[in-house]
């Protein structure tokens, strides 16, 4: 039997203790798991933009070569959005980590399967194109190895962890994308950030 994790635990577990490590979160699930592990200034939790969020990732990556960024995203997203990984592959940035929370479902549509589903394997698509690190991940030995290596080792790195098809209550981040803007870069870049 495949083991499978709950999916807001996983992130628990992978925003334990993350300092400033500065986190982009895809648009639904992901940006409710980010909020419920606590809410942050350095969070950059999506409300639109479907497929979007390894290449926000990216920019942050190299607009911040000295910060370690983390994209947490979904299956449904990153399907949508997976030219993002050969992108990633060809930069190489070595301070950012996609990690993919896999429940092959289509969580705010329906809870329809995803390709994941059916075998299509996210890792080795990130593998193939040119990640220095790319894991599926099933177990939580396997999730805490994967935590050291967001905080401490070199990118890119990427992680599909598989998790259980479950609906959960949903923890809201805050849904004013001015606010949420502003406050990542105040948080980022502090006070002169607000001068536009």
């Amino acid at each position: 039997m495949t083991t499978r994790l709950h999916r807001r635990e996983v992130v628990k577990v992978l925003l334990n203790e993350r300092k400033d490590l500065l986190v982009v979160a895809g648009l639904g699930s992901a940006a409710w798991d980010i909020t419920a592990a606590g809410d942050s200034p350095l969070s950059f939790p999506l409300w639109g933009a479907m497929g979007s969020a390894a290449m926000i990732g990216l920019g942050l990556a190299l607009a911040q070569p000295r910060r370690r960024v983390l994209v947490l995203t979904g299956d449904g997203e990153m399907l949508m959005g997976m030219g993002s990984l050969a992108t990633i592959g060809v930069q190489k940035p070595r301070n950012l980590a996609v990690v993919v929370i896999d429940n092959e479902r289509y969580g705010e549509t329906g809870m329809q399967r995803t390709h994941t589903a059916s075998g299509v394997d996210l890792a080795k698509v990130a593998q193939g194109c040119g990640f220095k690190f790319s894991r599926l991940v099933r177990s939580k030995g396997q999730l805490i190895g994967l935590r050291k290596s967001i905080h401490h080792g070199p990118g890119p790195i990427f992680a599909q962890v598989k998790v259980m098809a479950e609906k959960i209550p949903l923890v809201l981040p805050p849904r004013d994308g001015g606010l949420l803007k502003t406050r990542f870069r105040r948080a980022l870049l502090g006070e002169p950030a607000d001068l536009d």
